[in-house]
């Protein structure tokens, strides 16, 4: 007969918690932020097909990091159980609330009777009519949630980054500033202390519009993602005389409106 081996609760619970903090702590970073324009949620993310941050309802956005089968089977379940509480009564009763305290159930049962947990840490946030009435609630592995305080971030270097967010955070600021509050955390951590350079190719941005009736979320990309991006100090700024050139018609010879054309010899 085989000998039993007796591992206690506590030491089970700690193993469990370190495996999953080590393998979140390989992910990329994640910001999520109130503004004066609605809830940014900013992402580190290579890939353009598997993303990291994504709509759950009309005014509630998800934003995770970790293993990306595990959560997107979470946005599943979430998206389906917004949709079916919003058909069986009102719109209006899905908030990002009840779909926080939803996946902290889901999380701490999983945590505690499945083998592997889940390596996941994820954000449900909901915008308001005003920055204050902003939703912000961060889960972690175990179900553990924190209601938090107009900004969060998650990943490996989420404590450094709260520092930087925690600094230049305001919750009134425009979504501009927002932004690069933003990418100045996300830029933080790099070699010798210097920020490390982030390209479009490797953000996913997109925003909670306050102002914007229905579905207020909307994804930041292309052109309109490059026109938060800052600009190098070097380059000079664009002219719109340049850009758009003369009128049709226009020529160098003509003379002003008001000026009288001189008489030919």
């Amino acid at each position: 007969m085989a000998m039993q081996f007796y591992t206690s609760p506590e030491q089970i619970m700690r193993d469990r918690a370190e495996f999953a903090r080590k393998n979140i702590s390989r992910g990329r970073n994640v910001v999520v932020l109130s503004c004066a324009d609605g809830v940014l949620l900013v992402a580190e993310n290579v890939s353009s097909a598997l993303h990291k941050v994504y709509e759950l309802y009309d005014r509630i956005g998800f934003a995770a990091v970790g293993k990306y089968n595990e959560f997107e089977n979470l946005r599943t379940a979430g998206v389906r159980m917004a949709d079916l509480r919003g058909y069986s009564y009102d719109r209006r009763d899905v908030n990002a609330a009840s779909l926080a305290k939803a996946y902290a159930q889901t999380l701490g049962a999983i945590f505690s009777e499945q083998t592997k947990p889940f390596e996941v840490e994820i954000c449900v946030a909901g915008v308001g009519a005003s920055p204050d009435g902003d939703e912000l609630y961060r889960l972690t592995f175990d179900g553990s949630i924190n209601d938090e305080p107009g900004y969060l971030a998650m990943g490996g270097d989420a404590e450094h980054l709260v520092e930087v967010l925690s600094e230049g955070h305001d919750s009134e600021a425009p979504l501009a500033d927002a932004f690069a509050l933003a990418l100045r955390a996300l830029s933080h951590g790099g070699s010798n202390g210097t920020p490390r350079e982030l390209t479009t190719d490797v953000l996913e941005v997109a925003v909670l519009e306050r102002a914007r009736p229905g579905r207020a979320f909307r994804r930041i990309e292309g052109l309109a993602l490059d026109a938060l991006m800052p600009r190098d100090e070097a380059e000079p700024d664009l002219d719109p005389d340049e850009v758009l050139g003369d009128e049709p018609g226009d020529d160098a010879d003509t003379p002003d409106k008001g000026e009288k054309p001189q008489p030919s010899e």
